[in-house]
């Protein structure tokens, strides 16, 4: 399954309810709403600074990934990023992999 890293900030009101729930209650909303969509979580983190959370999920495709986030982000609690990752096996298949490409100019 494809790996995703987020970043997330929380919006004053999503800050309100991380105050009334803490930290297991998000986690558990966190992991109901990917198993929702076929994923998993992989690891939390809550942080201090830029980002308040760091998250990395394992979800079915790219469209479950998309669909998980447009629900969360519509409700205006939450901002985030999603950045896919690759194993070191997909680095290995993408050396590997023939490109007939020609530079600009050459």
């Amino acid at each position: 399954m494809p790996k995703y890293l987020v970043r997330a900030s929380y919006t004053t009101e999503g800050t309100k309810g991380l105050l009334a729930e803490g930290g297991s209650g998000r986690k558990e909303a966190v992991e109901q709403v990917l198993r929702s969509c076929g994923g998993t979580l992989d690891w939390m983190y809550f942080a201090m600074g830029e980002d308040d959370l760091y998250l990395v999920l394992d979800m079915p495709d790219e469209v479950a990934m998309v669909a998980t986030s447009m629900a969360v982000r519509a409700t205006g609690a939450v901002q985030s990023t999603a950045v896919p990752l690759l194993s070191v096996a997909d680095i290995d298949a993408a050396a590997r992999k023939v490109v007939d490409f020609r530079p600009p100019g050459a």
